[in-house]
């Protein structure tokens, strides 16, 4: 008993330094995993033991992943995305497949082995690659959804590949007749849960919502994900095989993103225990011993990888350069990898230095994988010169487009609120031009008259293209704020007197983006307010001029009311530390402040405001003026940071300065 507390205290201590360390360097937590089976593994240090009751639980990290793959398929998408799912990532599976068995049998491995290892590099990293691709708001760009499209069909690619390692593991003479067996008794399990699954899940979901209980709901999930995973390996295929059931089944109910939020905790503790597993199976040894030839087979991975999904790509008829950026991005191996490799040790179909090579390759692929993403677009355009051609291609078209605008409009974004902000504009016979990277949507819109055209508004060539220096406005209708933020720099960097309206989600971002130079900014859920406040007031008879009037002069206040919020025990989390809260603070006989006048309490020193003063007795709040005399009983309300009300409230009770 002390022995396993011991060993559970050394993971959680060194789990926590280590993701901790790996965060702040800017790599990936599943390395920091890695590093510390290597390094507390029996092949090193030997604090931990390859125990068997410790590779059962941390498989059930696969369970609960693949349960996360299932949430994110769906068929409208799976059809949606067919060319890039099943042309490029099925191309690019196959031939990895293929040349891995070819190259396998030349070194003189097994048929078996060599599948085993082609099945593994054939993964790319689903967690580096959104995160990066998020982080530099390129999964809108055509080489980022062709990566994503890619990476779906891996991830789908995943649960033939572990149950034909399943049934090769069954060493039988008659694989193709173990083989067949499997693949009817799937079908039938299939057929059965995407027949039935569907509406008793919804039921069962429905009832158990209606509880309106967390911790039964999350217990729930587990049961479900468990007990299809029980069926399919009751049947003879993978645990992991029965949760990407469970989930593809559940994203089809309206419960999908509250179970993915719920089971998102028990799947990265686990995740992070099986990696450090895998971790445990490297020995350090051989990486030294094999340093050289490692580093070879690194360099012609990445190499053969990247080449290929470039040339696939080319195939389909995109450009070699948005080949070239997406073999990079793809260029990794990834945690499916380890899956497959784990599977393959279980089943012996491989193991010995042919592990260990694979392991070494694998996992200093993803090491070195975010410093050679974040320069893709560089590279592509120092080895494929057509793609800096047909960059100045584009930038020529949009100049040639809107070359006879002057005070106009440039609409960046063109999704669902950039195309209604276009038809105002085109109804009041505002001139504009709108720049997006969807280049279906694009096309479609100016099929239809649309004034749109492809490009980058990041791009400065491509803003001044557009007629930057003629324009009279430019309106940001991105969802997210950090690709606004690029947009304003460009813009402020030549033009700093250009009004720029933006668009953002609510108002915890408008004083940075007003700091980046935002002439306005429209935030979607005030605005969402008071409409409904509106409404509301309509409803209750209020004439509509005086509704009219009453929004009118909010809009003016520029939303000061709506400005901070009462901060509650849901919303103590870093990332809302150091929003502008409200705070209410009583008077008493006691308190330092007591009997002084408004303006001798020094709020500005403290970066706090007075927003309201409330007295005993009286139904309204008091507007604040600098002659109140604070007394017993008034409540002030008071709007700053958390940090910043902490010490205002010391000095009001004491008269003590931080």
């Amino acid at each position: 008993m002390f022995d396993s507390l011991i060993h559970l205290l050394l993971l959680l201590t060194s789990s926590v330094f280590a993701v901790g360390l790996f965060r702040i360097l800017g790599l990936p937590a599943i390395l920091a995993y890695f590093m510390i089976g290597i390094v507390l593994g029996p092949h090193a240090l030997s604090l931990l033991e390859d125990e068997e009751t410790g590779r059962q639980v941390a498989e059930f990290g696969i369970v609960f992943l693949m349960f996360s793959i299932g949430l994110e398929f769906s068929l409208p998408k799976l059809y949606a995305m067919r060319k890039t799912l099943f042309g490029l990532g099925g191309g690019q599976v196959i031939l990895t497949l293929v040349v891995s068995l070819v190259l396998g049998k030349m070194a003189g491995l097994s048929l078996t082995t060599a599948f085993i290892i082609g099945a593994a590099l054939t993964m790319s990293s689903t967690a580096i690659v959104s995160k990066i691709l998020m982080e530099r708001v390129d999964l809108s760009s055509r080489h980022g959804r062709l990566s994503i499209g890619v990476l779906l069909f891996q991830d789908l690619a995943v649960i033939p590949i572990l149950v034909l390692i399943q049934t090769l593991g069954a060493h039988s003479d008659n694989w193709l007749d173990v083989l067949g067996l499997t693949l009817l008794k799937s079908s039938v399990l299939l057929f059965l849960l995407f027949k039935f699954g569907k509406n008793i899940l919804n039921f069962w979901f429905e009832l158990v919502a209606k509880q309106r209980s967390r911790e039964l709901f999350v217990l729930n999930v587990l049961m479900v994900t468990l007990l299809m995973s029980a069926a399919t390996n009751f049947a003879g295929l993978s645990f992991a095989l029965g949760a990407f059931v469970a989930g593809m089944l559940i994203s089809e109910t309206k419960f999908r993103y509250q179970v993915d939020s719920d089971i998102a905790p028990f799947r990265d503790i686990l995740l992070g225990l099986f990696f450090i597993s895998v971790g445990m199976l490297l020995d350090v040894r051989v990486i030294l011993e094999h340093a050289g030839l490692i580093v070879v087979l690194l360099a012609a991975y990445l190499l053969f990888k990247i080449a290929l999904i470039a040339f696939l790509t080319k195939f389909y008829g995109f450009e070699m350069g948005v080949g070239v950026r997406t073999g990079i991005i793809l260029g990794q191996a990834g945690e499916f990898t380890f899956v497959i490799l784990a599977l393959g040790l279980q089943t012996h179909l491989i193991d010995g230095e042919a592990l260990q090579l694979v392991l070494s390759v694998a996992i200093l692929s993803m090491l070195v994988a975010p410093f050679i993403i974040q320069y893709n677009g560089r590279i592509a355009r120092y080895l494929v010169k057509s793609y800096t051609r047909n960059s100045i291609k584009g930038v020529d078209t949009i100049q040639e487009h809107s070359q006879e605008l002057s005070g106009h409009v440039i609409i960046c974004g063109y999704g669902r609120s950039g195309q209604y902000l276009g038809r105002f504009l085109r109804e009041e016979n505002i001139p504009y031009v709108a720049l997006d990277m969807d280049a279906s949507r694009v096309q479609e819109a100016a099929s239809a008259g649309e004034n749109v055209i492809y490009g980058d508004a990041s791009r400065r060539s491509v803003m001044e293209a557009a007629g930057l220096s003629r324009a009279k406005a430019v309106i940001i209708s991105y969802a997210e704020t950090r690709a606004s933020m690029k947009v304003l720099d460009v813009i402020k960097e030549r033009h700093p007197n250009l009004p720029v309206i933006v668009r953002t989600h609510d108002d915890s971002e408008m004083d940075e983006l007003r700091a980046a130079g935002a002439a306005e900014v429209v935030p979607e859920i005030l605005e969402g307010s008071l409409m409904l406040a509106s409404h509301a007031l309509v409803t209750l008879g209020v004439p509509l001029n005086r509704v009219v009037k009453r929004i009118r002069l909010f809009r003016e206040e520029r939303y000061k009311m709506f400005k901070g919020y009462f901060r509650g025990i849901s919303d103590a989390d870093a990332s809302t530390a150091s929003l502008p809260q409200l705070h209410s603070v009583e008077m008493y006989k006691n308190f330092y402040a007591h009997g002084l006048r408004l303006d001798h309490v020094p709020f500005e020193d403290f970066a706090v405001e007075v927003k309201q003063l409330r007295r005993p007795n009286m139904p309204e709040p008091i507007v604040p003026r600098a002659d109140i005399v604070l007394n017993e009983g008034d409540v002030l309300v008071l709007l700053g940071s958390n940090a910043a009300l902490i010490a205002m409230e010391v000095y009001l009770i004491s008269g003590r300065k931080p």
